[in-house]
């Protein structure tokens, strides 16, 4: 009887030594770069990890430049970023490869006070070049325009400028390079705009429509909204070991589903259209 207790507990203790073996790998990654895709890559990291034992996933902000930078140096395994490679001078795109994990909608917002709920688009952009200076001359009140930007190097900024810009430069003004502050200044000061990523709109601002057409996710997936953005995860070269296991859980049709939807991205998956570097769209 000793005897086969004793052979009994060397199997518990070497099977529990496998598995802690198969859940303790002590594999480890880190991804850097776009604040705006940050807060989703955490929560995904965050979940793989409680699955997953033993692994680590490090998360950085830093921008969407500095991911792209850091990937193409081999600093780390995965750079975020809000932009194309193609976009960015200086990235050897050709040597990265894209892995589009989730979509961002950006909407202008104005103060409550500014009695506009609907501009076109080439208002807008004289909105921010300095060519409208009262909302009276828009069809709203008697308020002068307070522009608040984001900052340079922001791709939100670089996305909203290229979508409503159209090569024309924004007049000099005031820049934050916290999204969340950008809200609250439009929202606590009579007549400001600026412009943010769909969630975080609240009942603080108003996000007004663009040529008639409001700023929602599906308006987004039919590019009837046109300013929006891939949130990229670029690797250098073909992904490996945890590298390539933590992008294909967060591409999952589970985790696109529940997790970056539920985080207010629009997920990969809903989009009727592709959009490429050059601006190229082709419906799905």
């Amino acid at each position: 009887m000793k005897k086969l207790l004793g052979l009994l507990a060397l199997i518990s203790l070497t099977l529990l030594a496998a598995c802690g073996a198969q859940n303790s790998s002590g594999e480890s990654i880190t991804a850097v770069g776009s604040s705006a895709l940050q807060p989703l890559v955490e929560a995904a990291a965050e979940q793989y990890q409680s699955d997953n034992l033993g692994v680590f996933i490090n998360v950085q902000g830093g921008g969407s430049g500095t991911g792209l930078s850091q990937i193409q140096q081999g600093a780390v395994q995965i750079g975020n970023s809000d932009l194309f490679a193609e976009e960015k001078s200086g990235i050897q795109a050709k040597k990265l490869v894209d892995h589009r994990v989730a979509v961002v909608g950006i909407t202008p917002i104005v103060n409550k006070k500014v009695g506009v709920k609907n501009l076109t688009v080439t208002q807008l952009r004289q909105l921010f070049t300095g060519e409208i200076t009262n909302w009276k001359q828009v069809g709203g009140k008697n308020l002068p325009v307070v522009v608040v930007n984001r900052a340079q190097g922001s791709g939100t900024r670089a996305t909203f400028e290229r979508w409503v810009m159209n090569g024309r430069q924004p007049m000099a003004a005031q820049e934050q390079d916290s999204t969340g502050m950008v809200r609250s200044i439009v929202a606590s000061t009579p007549g400001a705009v600026s412009y943010v990523a769909f969630s975080y709109v609240d009942k603080t601002v108003v996000a007004p429509s663009l040529d008639g057409v409001t700023p929602t996710d599906k308006h987004v997936t039919t590019n009837d909204w046109p300013i929006w953005s891939y949130e990229h995860m670029y690797t250098k070269g073909q992904p490996t070991g945890l590298t390539k296991k933590f992008l294909a859980y967060i591409q999952s049709p589970k985790m696109q589903t529940k997790l970056v939807a539920k985080m207010g991205y629009i997920p990969v998956t809903a989009m009727k259209v592709q959009r490429d570097h050059a601006g190229n769209v082709v419906h799905n």
